[in-house]
């Protein structure tokens, strides 16, 4: 019998499901989408011949296959963890300052964080957010080592993260039709989304009106949730209580958002090339 492999990220991410009994919950927590999540459990079960969930509309149970996998998995896990944390702990320390655009992964940051935080207990991370363009004079200032925010028009090196379409996000309970002058949900000036939304807009002369103004990411998906308005976001942006606007709404369309990482190239910095690493790995996994 040929022997079966399964690998690190599969078995943490079948133990997030069996723990949480939540594709959702399990793929924050990991650093997943709910399609991510799907994907690897279905491969799992493909890979062992085996179910190791029953499922239902409402409920999600272990097999009897899945709770032998989970018995193991755990102990694999530990292992391995230990394993890693042995080896990299004594070999990585310092401060590293980071500035995060407001918009980065909002949902799967904080449990990118603190894995990364387990995974290297030495490395101290001073964690800023704010809109985008707010930072980069902060890390030409010298206060920040590395900045991940959108491009904004700079001129100074930067390597590309990722990238996903810009959308019309509406509410979920949003009719059919919406107002000739669209009410707007926006972050204020310099925001890139507040940039693009107008000047699209009036370039197909549609009539617009802003009728709030949000200072992060998650105000303005509040306030659309409410049904206050419409706005531009990243489509990673979608979360319950919102949607993409149908097309027979007629809006215009919109750019890629890019999302980059500033760093200064000329100085080594070991602790920052950890944290890209990590960052670059997590963001790969969210396209599996």
């Amino acid at each position: 019998m040929i022997p079966i492999d399964l690998d690190i990220n599969t078995l943490r991410c079948f133990k997030e499901v069996a723990e949480t009994r939540n594709f959702t919950k399990a793929g924050n927590n990991i650093g997943l989408t709910q399609a991510g999540v799907s994907t690897k459990i279905r491969r799992l079960e493909d890979r062992l011949d085996a179910k190791v969930f029953n499922r239902t509309s409402k409920n999600l149970s272990l097999t009897y296959e899945g709770n032998i996998l989970l018995d193991h998995a755990r102990r694999i896990l530990s292992a391995h963890d230990e394993a890693v944390r042995q080896l990299t702990e004594p070999k990585t320390s310092g401060l590293l300052r980071v500035g995060l655009i407001d918009y980065f992964l909002p949902e799967l940051l904080p449990g990118i964080l603190n894995r990364f935080g387990k995974q290297y207990p030495n490395i101290h991370l001073d964690v800023q957010t704010e809109l985008g363009i707010g930072l980069i004079p902060a890390f030409e200032k010298g206060e920040l080592d590395l900045v991940v925010s959108g491009i904004e028009g700079s001129q100074r090196n930067y390597r590309v993260l990722t990238e996903e379409p810009l959308i019309w996000v509406i509410s979920h309970n949003t009719e059919s039709s919406i107002p000739e002058t669209l009410p707007l949900v926006l972050q204020p000036s310099p925001c890139s989304f507040k940039k693009i939304a107008i000047e699209n807009l009036d370039k197909v002369n549609r009539k617009w009106k802003i009728v709030f103004t949000g200072t992060s990411t998650a105000s303005i998906q509040t306030a659309v949730q409410a049904g206050m308005g419409l706005s531009v976001l990243p489509k990673g942006a979608l979360k319950e209580g919102l949607k993409e606007a149908p097309p027979h709404l007629e809006l215009p369309e919109l750019p890629m958002f890019t999302m980059v990482l500033f760093m200064d190239e000329k100085k080594k910095n070991e602790v920052g090339d950890f944290f890209i690493s990590y960052l670059e790995a997590e963001i790969e996994k969210l396209s599996l």
